[in-house]
């Protein structure tokens, strides 16, 4: 939530530097915050590089404006993301943890301030053992990743949020009848807001699914990922009253720690100008059956393990300096001087096995500078080799995409498109240098872009 809600804040950049500031004030005074570092002790993950990570959770409390939604002993984090955001906001990926996963959960300082025993149980118990401190130990220890930050929101909370966006997109297969969870809808695409909105998140009775958690939180990603669409909307990023009627909702709605500061939030909000849908990313940590309990899960730690180390190793290190253009003999053809990334336009085609590589280097290469003018698949041999080919003029801009994916020289293509560059992603891949290490692919993977009606 900080991620999409950090995307707005930039928004306010554009108000004045007074105003701004008075506004900005006027927000953080909003936040309720907690102090969690003498509560995470001193053997947590080193940081590696300059990426932020925040976990963020739902809790199901009853108290207060939540008491309506029925008795419930305790309180649990009912919904559980890490969010990545890597260095310079250049991507982010939610990462959501079961609720029903077995972990160890390691002592934790409790709410009376005495101290719990380590002991394995579901992942959402460590809410209601130690509050949010308790989840906070609990996914560093599993994981080996830093967290930064957290932020938490209750079912009120995020009724709030939902209705200051003016409502989010769904779709649905069939229509939903749900009395228990006060859920009627229509079938197909339609807008839900308060009451509607958070049934829709929450249900595992109403046809929804299988009525699974891995199921729920399919849906909650695909949820999420509206929300990221309609936070980062234009009249959203450029209309200061209804930055701000979202910024006033959520600050109001949120929880978060003491480090969590106005000057943190700003620098936050001022890198991630640039992140639109297309780079955010929604996953689930990989589970297997848990063998004592078949309503419970693990983590598959052959799938989870290289996830979490992709996650924790991200960093963007500086371009390599352009090579020097070599001496050439008399008569030879002098290689074509690269341009500036923004200047090129490229069509992908991957021409493998691999669903979604053309997407994935399509996003890297934009992040870079270039112009993705499509995106698309083509036949080819089990051989077929990565190439970059170019249309008529376009020497210098082939030259351009080739510095940044070395070892495929570029080739003239006299059935190219003039001034376009073509990138056919073939068995060798297109690897960039400098990148981090690749995210692994997770099945069920949700990007922030797609239709709302693509996966139901």
């Amino acid at each position: 939530m900080l991620g999409w809600l950090s995307i707005v804040m930039s928004a306010l950049m554009v108000i004045g530097s007074i105003g701004a500031y008075m506004t900005w004030r006027s927000l953080d005074g909003q936040i309720d915050r907690e102090n969690v570092d003498d509560k995470l002790g001193d053997k947590r993950p080193a940081k590696l590089n300059n990426s932020m990570n925040i976990l963020l959770m739902g809790s199901d409390t009853r108290a207060g404006e939540n008491a309506r939604y029925g008795a419930e002993g305790g309180e649990r984090s009912d919904t559980t993301i890490l969010l990545h955001i890597s260095p310079g906001g250049e991507r982010a990926i939610g990462i959501s943890f079961p609720r029903d996963t077995m972990v160890q959960i390691p002592s934790c300082t409790k709410r009376d301030g005495g101290k719990s025993v380590p002991q394995l149980t579901m992942m959402n118990a460590a809410y209601s053992i130690g509050g949010p401190a308790c989840t906070w130990k609990t996914i560093e220890a599993t994981t080996d990743i830093r967290i930064d930050h957290y932020v938490e929101v209750d079912f009120s909370g995020f009724k709030r949020v939902v209705d200051a966006l003016d409502g989010v997109e769904i779709c649905v297969p069939k229509a939903i009848n749900d009395p228990k969870a006060e859920l009627v809808l229509k079938k197909g695409r339609q807008t839900v807001r308060g009451d509607q909105a958070l049934g829709y998140v929450r249900t595992r009775t109403g046809g929804l699914g299988d009525g699974s958690d891995l199921s729920r939180i399919q849906r909650q990603q695909t949820f999420m990922a509206s929300v990221v669409q309609k936070a980062t909307a234009r009249g959203m990023l450029t209309d200061p009253g209804k930055a701000y009627g979202f910024l006033s909702a959520a600050t109001k709605s949120i929880k978060a720690d003491d480090r969590l500061t106005l000057s943190v939030m700003q620098k936050l909000a001022g890198s991630l100008k640039g992140m639109s849908a297309g780079k955010v990313r929604f996953v689930t940590v990989p589970v297997q059956a848990y063998p004592q309990d078949k309503n419970r899960v693990q983590f598959n730690m052959a799938l989870a393990k290289p996830l979490f180390e992709a996650v924790k190793q991200d960093n963007t290190l500086p371009e390599p300096a352009p090579p020097p253009i070599p001496a050439q003999r008399p008569g030879a053809k002098v290689p074509a001087r690269p341009v500036q990334p923004s200047k090129v336009q490229v069509a992908i085609y991957n021409a493998t096995k691999t669903d979604g590589l053309g997407q994935r280097t399509a996003d890297q290469l934009e992040e870079k500078g270039f112009k993705i003018a499509k995106v698309g698949t083509k036949k080819a041999s089990a051989g077929f080799r990565t190439q970059i080919l170019y249309g008529t003029g376009a020497e210098r801009q082939a030259a351009a995409l080739a510095a940044a994916l070395p070892g495929h020289p570029p080739k003239p293509w006299a059935g190219g498109k003039p001034g376009l560059v073509y990138l056919v992603i073939g068995k060798d891949g297109a690897v960039m240098p400098g990148e981090g290490k690749p995210l692994p692919k997770i099945n069920g993977e949700v990007r922030a872009d797609r239709d709302v009606c693509a996966q139901t």
